[in-house]
């Protein structure tokens, strides 16, 4: 299980019975569940406006516990896969729950592990401990695997503007470009080696961004097959532009294109295109 910032397209959450944990949008004192509730569309909507943004939260730990009750179902043991602790509260969360799952559903193994990653990143990371699930492995293998591919994971995405991140606090160390917002289509990535959002770089063109997007995924997997994960906020014809030139570049060996999800887009404004990706050994 993991949580809903993972961006893992339906058909594979499907195959592989991944359970979801949605997280909140929060609009006018409101709280919406992520992709449930309240879409990606209607969050970047919002966020055009610029009036009242709307902002995130994390689900409670009964949340949580109720969707360890669902499994325990079908399961004796768990493991849930969250976004990065250095983001979000999310991780906590599922811990506490595992604490109170020790009496609500006794004689059941649970695992949490911290992705330090989020969006597709994240999401590969809980589809290889999917795909080893699947083939019979315990839970012990299960979250090696998963551990295994964290460092393995790349997240970077480019940003219309750091106008929404900035606001929200969750820019991190490129909070030094905020001064020049409006001149610049920057570039982040999120290392699983701080869990943080990082600045990369600054092109001062979408058409510039894009190119370094795919230059800088070129230098990190050179002539592997790779997994990709393409991510758009709310500009689906250029998100489709993107993956087509990296099926035209690159050796895939897995390539999706995904929304990123309103618990993402609420901080990063619409406009995001992304790549998460990883290179096979």
């Amino acid at each position: 299980m993991t949580d809903s910032s993972a961006c893992i397209p339906q058909e594979l959450e499907s195959k592989y019975d991944i359970a979801v944990v949605p997280l909140l949008i929060v609009f006018e004192d409101k709280s919406y569940r992520d992709g449930v509730d309240m879409s990606a569309d209607e969050v970047y909507r919002l966020m055009r406006n610029r009036d009242k943004l709307p902002t995130t939260s994390v689900p409670s730990p009964a949340d949580f516990l109720e969707v360890y009750r669902q499994l325990r179902q079908k399961t004796e043991s768990i493991l849930c896969i969250t976004l990065s602790s250095v983001q979000s509260k999310t991780f906590d969360v599922a811990v506490i729950a595992k604490e109170m799952a020790k009496e609500a559903i006794p004689n059941t193994a649970i695992e949490v592990i911290d992705s330090r990653t989020v969006a597709g990143a994240l999401g590969f990371v809980v589809l290889e401990a999917a795909r080893v699930a699947s083939q019979g492995a315990d839970i012990a293998q299960v979250a090696e695997a998963a551990r295994s591919m964290i460092p393995r994971v790349n997240l970077i995405a480019m940003l219309d503007t750091l106008y929404y991140l900035a606001k929200g606090g969750r820019v991190g160390k490129a909070s030094a470009w905020a001064g020049s917002l409006l001149n610049f289509k920057p570039i982040l990535e999120l290392p699983t080696s701080t869990g943080s959002t990082e600045a990369l770089e600054r092109p001062r063109t979408k058409a510039k961004a894009v190119k370094r997007l795919l230059e800088i995924m070129a230098e990190r997997v050179g002539d592997s097959p790779v997994h990709v994960l393409v991510h758009h906020a709310g500009v689906p014809e250029e998100g489709e532009q993107l993956k087509a030139q990296v099926a035209s570049r690159f050796n895939c060996a897995e390539l999706y294109l995904t929304r990123f999800t309103p618990m993402m887009g609420a901080h990063t404004g619409p406009g995001v295109l992304g790549l998460s990706f990883y290179a096979e050994i």
